[in-house]
């Protein structure tokens, strides 16, 4: 009786390996994780370096005032303390008794009527520091960039090292680096520290993304099954956006810096158990086939309009983060919990739109799905502006998060199938370029933002991103039907015989995790 139960675990173990969903659920919870340290300093940063670098001047102000109170306490150290309580003038053995209770009964109901004047200092803070906010957009702006920036370099590596050792040890590489940038975040107190922080998450960032999406294309190999999925899987990006910022704001408001940080480092040590036995991150499996180049990927233009769709739609949203908390902080006068729920709407509607058009692009076709979508970033951005309080930004946030969730959904399958179609079915390097156009947006995007507000103001900046993105809307007309395989092989047959392979899009599915026999029993099947 005791030896079945002994082998259940393991037994689910061995299941769980096999399944497809326990490794959804894997890529869900890392791309999560990802994206909730992603969005989870943009209202932490711009009030924390506001609070500890603009201190200086703002308290220059204050001690004027705080120190005439004491000085009324120490200039008589007598008995004319008891004055204080009855403006009665009060016989003291010192001959200038008198003039000190006089004076201090003056200066007192002098400071008496200036503290209600000073008791609303939020105008008067949010007016003064105008001008620091202004310049600390081009720093934040850098700061937000540097992870996009280090993901950029790091991606074309990534891409074709899972060609060679297979997708699980670099997803597990991920999660050790996202750990330590982390704990990196909970005890940075200075602009440096949190600048290599976000420098090092991009690196996780770059192995957990790219490992993470060419699972889920080698396991679901239907062109269906796999826009579900992936999204599903973007459904995960999308709730880490959406609990990032508000978890963040709320946090640093009520509890601390620190808090946020530590409790994500923890779920990442959750993520890692999961993993681990979910995955076999100590082996090698690399693909049976050698997978397209990522030079070659980058040479078709169906690829490069799918990414660059990718990238624009995305460097809207990558602009808001630095400049709108800075721009709320100076016309609105906002606390600091509702920079972070700005972005509330574009979160929530960014999750129903990955999950509503994950099933409705496959139908009402991906290109047309991500043209729309396209257009309506466009829209958005350019009413961002108009808002005049948090009230205002809902309606322009949720349109966005919406759209970007309808570009995302169909471009990501769209990558997958433009591999099927033209290329070899290994998906680490396409994925790697659908990372890359990622990164591009949300570098370019805060980097050049920060300047561009500096120079010619924050609405203008929203103009400038939005006619960007309703330009480039047709060019996802050229998705509507890429030439297949077969087209591109009766090509080069010319120049050179070889022998041509039907493709299908129905193949037959294959255990996970794939070893070299899988193949080998998928085409005896054929």
């Amino acid at each position: 009786m005791p030896q079945p139960t002994e082998h259940v675990p393991w037994r689910w173990l061995k299941e769980g390996r096999e399944s497809r969903t326990l490794v959804l659920v894997v890529v869900f919870v890392a791309l999560l994780l990802d994206n909730m340290l992603l969005t989870v300093v943009v209202p932490i940063v711009p009030t924390f370096l506001y609070t500890t670098e603009y201190e200086g001047p703002n308290s220059s102000a204050t001690p004027e005032q705080t120190e005439s109170a004491p000085s009324t306490f120490k200039t008589p150290p007598f008995s004319s303390m008891f004055s204080y309580f009855d403006n009665t003038t009060v016989t003291v053995l010192d001959y200038s008794a008198n003039s000190t209770v006089e004076q201090v009964n003056v200066t007192e109901s002098r400071s008496l009527p200036q503290l209600p004047e000073t008791s609303p200092p939020p105008e008067s803070s949010c007016l003064e520091g105008k001008e620091f906010l202004t310049n600390e957009n081009v720093r934040v702006g850098l700061l937000f960039a540097s992870k996009a920036l280090i993901q950029l370099i790091v991606n074309p590596f990534v891409g074709p090292l899972t060609n060679r050792i297979g997708y699980h040890i670099p997803m597990f590489i991920g999660f050790i680096i996202m750990f330590l940038s982390t704990v990196m975040f909970a005890f940075s107190g200075t602009y440096t520290l949190l600048f290599i922080s976000r420098a090092l998450q991009g690196i996780g960032s770059s192995f957990s993304s790219v490992a993470g999406l060419g699972m889920l294309a080698s396991v679901y190999t239907d062109d269906s099954e796999r826009g579900n999925a992936m999204g599903i899987a973007l459904g995960g990006l999308a709730l880490g956006v959406l609990i990032g910022a508000p978890f963040g704001s709320v946090m640093y408001e009520f509890v601390g810096k620190s808090s946020p940080f530590l409790i994500l480092a923890f779920l990442a040590l959750l993520d890692g158990a999961l993993q681990l036995c979910i995955l076999q991150p100590s082996k090698i499996s690399p693909e049976s086939t050698k997978g397209t180049p990522v030079f070659t990927l980058l040479q078709d233009p169906y690829v490069l309009v799918a990414a660059g769709a990718l990238c624009f739609a995305n460097m809207g949203v990558a602009m808001l983060e630095p400049t709108l908390p800075i721009w709320m902080m100076q016309t609105m006068c906002s606390p600091k919990w509702q920079l972070g729920m700005a972005f509330l709407p574009a979160s929530v509607s960014y999750l129903i739109g990955t999950n509503l058009f994950g099933i409705l692009a496959h139908k009402m076709g991906r290109w047309l799905c991500s043209l729309i979508g396209m257009v309506v970033v466009g829209i958005s951005l350019l009413c961002v502006p108009l808002a005049t309080n948090i009230y205002g930004l809902i309606a322009p946030n949720g349109g966005l998060g919406f759209a970007i969730g309808m570009v995302d959904s169909s471009m990501m399958p769209i990558m997958g199938y433009l591999v099927d179609l033209r290329h070899t079915s290994v998906y680490g390097s396409v994925y790697a370029i659908a990372d890359v156009a990622l990164c591009m947006g949300f570098a370019i995007g805060p980097s050049t933002g920060g300047a561009i507000v500096q120079a010619i103001g924050f609405p203008w900046l929203m103009v400038i991103i939005g006619v960007i993105n309703i330009a480039y809307a047709p060019l996802c007309w050229y998705l509507r039907s890429p030439p297949a395989k077969e087209e591109k092989i009766a090509i080069l047959s010319q120049e050179c015989p070889m022998q041509t392979k039907s493709y299908t899009t129905q193949k037959s599915l294959r255990d996970f995790p794939l070893t070299d026999d899988s193949d080998v029993e998928v085409e005896n099947a054929e």
